[in-house]
Order: structure tokens, then sequence, then C-alpha cells
């Protein structure tokens, strides 16, 4: 790929990056000219890298006498600084003045702001309310919230205490909340009372009033007036009695202690798209999220104290998780919660100017989208501020490389990045003090020991196949919930190649260390980066009457990935438009509207396994003109016929 923008000398010599290889050099004797040479020696020094990493990102914590690195030959097993105690929370609020830690504004035009003295007063009263409703080390408290202050209070009184923080996107139904609460059992659950989205105003209290009512772990509901000044908590139902409004929860001036836990002390809770089955609860530990996140802010960010970061997110994704962590370095968070094309498409960008925005965070299909609409952010406002652009969720197109220079600005690092959910980070990502080629992430995140395997796992380079992690990291889950003896773990990452991470992407390596992403290599759907679980789908669909079986996929579509939906009707059921209609209105309601397929076509037969079971893979696979792998494993191999040259894909 060509290269498409350099950093100018004066901007490499000043980056975190540069200052870090000079302090390493220092201390350690070394001779490290270049990110290249620094890759290099983290992943053949790991023990080395953290421990300088931390002492450079100054991370709060008492370290004991351990190693750095416990097990290091054991994937999974190892331990990263199995004596070490610190605390998430005090990380994050080591400032307490008054520069700006949150500023957040919505699609309606309001806006808030929040120093970091403030901050810290609110999490201080949000922590007091939490420890008089039990909550301690290893308890879980749960969010159901848009992109609000409140949302990262929340978030930051809970983890001061040593408990972990769960949230998924008020656009999930009942059946959505359950599936993931339910499994971890919360003891305390905050809500809007509803949200913005397109100019319209939902409500949230009737939904999580109906799951409310199924979690008993639930002791006390706390609600944030957003649409409304103060909500009605009889909406609520049965569970109005556990409720409290926000204003009225914890103890104002009260003083904020953080309770030190271990490393790998749960502090989130995440969840897997759920494609064959409930969500898997995926569990990150205190340390190795604090430390994988202060590595990509500090080294492959840049990023600052006088900087002001935004992520377009909701707090369902783990870009929120993400963005959040800034805060250890004293950045100031732009929040915004609403639809990002509503009233228009410059609704982000009149943002960024207005904010001065310094590090503009999107995905692929959103910048893809701003083109399709004719919308050039250079015409239409000034971002003088803007040195970084960050995208994620799905490969950026090299068409969209050209858009963001042509159209955003010709002058800025746009760092392509990618990771997951899975690892509540990245494995690949910028560097700001590399150049951008067209169509690539600059490079493998420090650290991280990525490789692309055949097949047959022998390394690649130059050639398509599955990215893989050689050596632990950090960032590793700790666990999945409800796993007690690991297996669904080793089964999700270990299993294709024993003792490497696979993570399902396939990908390329290129010659000056870039990374290509082609894809998902496994049944996952990911339409504009968000994990979408089949298994929410049939859910929603396999209960309707007319409807025998249905089988999900995602098709690459103009860059990016399309949800398609196949059904098998009942005899002399046709497709209509009524019934189409029904289909997508019952995934919007129990599972959520990023569920809702792009395509729903009828199909005569579904191939599936000797075992019964329907196969997305290999339907996948076809209706992309690939061969189908193991087609002998099928009971009726001749179903896939119906699936080859579609006309309805084709539009």
């Amino acid at each position: 790929m060509s290269e498409i923008w350099r950093p100018s000398a004066q901007r490499i010599a000043a980056s975190n990056l540069t200052t870090f290889i000079s302090c390493v050099n220092t201390r350690l004797g070394l001779s490290l000219q270049g990110y290249a040479d620094l890759y290099a020696w983290s992943v053949l020094q790991p023990q080395q890298f953290w421990t300088e990493l931390a002492r450079f990102a100054d991370v709060r914590a008492e370290w004991g006498r351990g190693p750095a690195l416990e097990h290091p030959e054991r994937m999974p097993g190892a331990r990263f600084f199995p004596d070490t105690k610190l605390n998430f929370a005090e990380n994050l609020l080591r400032y307490r003045d008054e520069h700006p830690a949150v500023v957040f504004t919505n699609e309606r035009g309001a806006r808030r702001t929040l120093s970091y003295r403030q901050l810290h007063a609110e999490v201080a009263r949000v922590a007091a309310g939490l420890e008089k409703a039990g909550v301690g080390i290893g308890d879980r408290v749960a969010g159901y919230l848009p992109n609000l202050p409140e949302t990262l209070i929340a978030m930051l009184a809970t983890t001061s205490l040593g408990a972990a923080w769960s949230s998924c996107s008020p656009d999930f139904g009942v059946n959505g909340v359950l599936d993931r609460f339910g499994q971890i059992e919360p003891k305390v659950l905050f809500t809007a009372d509803g949200y913005f989205y397109s100019g319209k105003t939902i409500d949230s209290l009737t939904t999580i009033g109906t799951a409310a009512a199924q979690l008993p772990s639930v002791r006390s509901i706390v609600v944030v007036p957003y649409v409304t000044e103060q909500p009605d908590l009889a909406r609520l139902g049965a569970a109005a009695s556990r409720a409290a409004p926000w204003a009225a929860f914890g103890t104002a001036g009260a003083p904020l202690r953080f309770a030190p836990v271990s490393f790998n002390q749960p502090v989130y809770i995440l969840y897997s798209s759920g494609t064959t089955g409930v969500p898997k609860c995926i569990v990150h530990g205190v340390g190795g999220t604090l430390l994988q996140h202060q590595k990509e802010h500090l080294l492959h960010v840049d990023l600052r104290r006088s900087d002001r970061i935004f992520y377009f997110t909701t707090c369902g994704w783990m870009m929120w998780n993400w963005l959040a962590s800034a805060l250890a370095v004293g950045a100031t968070l732009i929040l915004y919660d609403g639809n990002p094309f509503s009233p228009d498409p410059g609704v982000l960008w009149r943002m960024a100017e207005r904010e001065r925005v310094t590090v503009f965070g999107t995905s692929a299909k959103y910048l893809a989208a701003l083109e399709k609409n004719g919308y050039a952010p250079a015409e239409n406002v000034e971002l003088g501020s803007l040195k970084t652009i960050l995208s994620t969720g799905s490969p950026l197109l090299p068409e969209g490389f050209d858009f963001v220079y042509r159209a955003i600005k010709p002058d800025v690092h746009l760092a392509s990045i990618s990771g997951g959910t899975d690892i509540v980070s990245c494995f690949a990502l910028g560097c700001p003090t590399l150049p951008v080629h067209r169509g690539e992430l600059q490079c493998r995140g420090l650290g991280m020991r990525v490789e692309i395997f055949s097949d047959e796992g022998k390394p690649l380079r130059g050639e398509r196949g599955e990215l893989v992690c050689t050596a632990p990291f950090p960032s590793m889950p700790v666990a999945f919930w409800n796993d007690p003896d690991g297996a669904k773990f080793r089964a999700a990452y270990f299993e294709r190649f024993p003792g490497v991470w696979h993570h399902g992407d396939y990908a390329e390596l290129t010659e000056h260390g870039g990374i290509v992403i082609h894809g998902r290599s496994d049944a996952v759907l990911n339409p504009g980066g968000v994990r979408i679980g089949t298994a929410e789908i049939y859910s929603s669909v396999d209960s309707l009457q007319e409807i025998i079986e249905s089988v999900a996929v995602g098709q690459d579509w103009q860059g990016d990935v399309r949800v398609v939906l196949f059904v098998r009707l009942k005899p002399a059921v046709v497709l209509d438009e009524p019934l189409k209609k029904k289909i997508r209105d019952a995934i919007r309601t129990n599972a959520s509207p990023r569920h809702v397929p792009a395509k729903i076509i009828a199909v005569e037969d579904i191939p599936r396994t000797r075992s019964g079971k329907l196969t997305e893979i290999a339907v996948r696979e076809v209706i992309h003109g690939r061969p189908v792998k193991n087609i002998e494993a099928l009971a009726n191999p001749q179903a896939l016929e119906l699936f080859r040259g579609l006309p309805e894909l084709a539009r």
C-alpha cells in the first residue's frame, strides 16, 4: 500500500513514544532507535517492557516483590504482576483540580461539563451509596445507560470499591438485558429514564422494570433523570420499591476511599456476541486493562493532559471502556449521545470544532456514511485543533483513507485500529512516529506478539491468514463468568492453535510491519464493528408462528458488513412486506435495533451438520462465492445450492 501521510520531524521528536524510548535506553543501557526496535524488544523482553511502561505511566500501585510475569510459557495460565495491589478508579482519578474532565453534549444540543474536582466529588458521593447498598470487592454493578457523565461516575464509584462494572446500551430489549445481567447477578443497577435518538424520546423505565422483576440479586435501582427532570419511578412497576433517584443516592461530601485489589481482580464484565447461545461474560482484570489502555493512550495515540478526546460509542461497546481510561492521562473526555446524523451529517464535526477536539474516534462505517452523504468537514468547519483520527469497528478500506485526507484534513494522523471486546484493547493500531499507508493499520501493538498463521499454524508474511497472538499479554481476559474449569475460555481462543490466542480475524502482515484486516474469519456478525449475536436474532425470529427456522450471516457489502437473515417458512406462508416488518419489529424489540437484518430472504432449506446444527459459516462462504470447508460434515449439502447467486444479495 502506498504511503499517504508522514509525521513531521518535530512531531516525532515531541511524541511520548520518542520520550519513552529515550527513558528505556537510559535506564537499561539499550540503544533502541525507533518503533521497529521498540516493538522487537517489547515482545522479546515482556517483563522489562511492562515494568518500564508502568513506570512511565506512573501507575499507582503496591508492586510487591514478585515477578512482572509469572509462568510466561503458559498460554493461558501466565500471570502478570501476581503480587501487585492497586485500584482502577484511583489511577483514573489521580487529578483533582479545575481542569475539565468531562464535556457532555447530545443530538439536542445539551451541554454539561465536569472538572476533575467535581468528578472526584460525585464519584465519592455515589461510592458512599454503593457501599451502603452492600457493594464491596468482587460484587457486580450494572448500567443500562446512555453515554452520560453519570455512567462514567457510576463506573468509577463501583471500581473504587473493588467491584466490577458491566453495562449494556439502553436500546437492548428485556431479553438482551436478562441474557447479560441475569448471568452476573448485580447488586445495584443504574438506569436512565430514557434516551434521545433521531429526534425521538425513548422510554427506558418500562423495559428495565420488566427486566428487574427477573433480577432478584438487584437490591437498588438508581434512576438518572435524562429525558425528564423528575422521572416517574412508578413506570418501573413492582421494581419501583427498590428504586431511588440519582440525586438522592449516596452521601454528599463523603470521603473517597480506594480499595486495593489484586492485579487480576475483575474490573469489567463485557459480553460476547452470543452466537451459539446466551452471550459469554468476558471478565477483564484491573491491572491488565489499566496497563494496556495506558500503553495505547500514551504511546500509540500520543495522548497528553492538554488533549480533548472524543469517541463515538455507546456504553455497550468496549470503546467506551477504552475512552474512560483516558482520565488516567488527565485528558478531557468529550461524550456524545444520540444519532451521529441527527439533525444532519455535520453534527459531530460542529461539536469537534466547538469543543476543540484533538483526537476524534469513530468507525469505518460512519466515515463511509459521511462520504455517501456528501458531507466534507473540511468545507464546513474549522478543525485546527484536530491532530488524530481513530477508526475501528470494521476495516477502513483504502477509499476511506482517501476520504479522510481529502475531505476532513490533509495533515492528520489517521490510525485504523483493531482488537475487540475479548481483549478490551487492540492487537494492531496506530503509531505517531510512523507513516500511514493507505488501507493499513500502522503497526502491531507494543508487547503484543501478533502473527499471521496459515491453517497449518505456520507464520505468514504478505499472505492472508489467521491473526493470532503467540505470547501472553496483560489484557487477556481473567476468565469467563460461570466457567469454573475454564473450558469455555480455552475453547473460545485456544482450540484452533493450542497455546496460541486465535482471534478470528482474517488478516495480512505487510512487508513494512503494518496489518491489513480482511474481515472476520468466524461466524460472528460484525456490522459497523458492533458484534452481533445470531442467537439473539434466532430467539426473536423462531418464536414467530410463520417461521420454521432461520439462519443469519454477515455479507460483505460496500466496505462494511450487513446482516442477512434467511428464513424457512411454513407451507403456504409468503414472505411479504407485512411479514418482513413483523420479523424486524420482533428483533428490534427483543434484541436491539442493531440486530435488525438489512435483508430477509426466504429459502426452502438450510444446511445443517449431522448433529442437526444449522451452519452459518457454510452459508456465509457460499453467498460470497468461496469454497465450503468440511462439506462432508453436512447432513444436507444440497441445501447449499439454494444460496448461490441469489439476486437479492446483489442489491
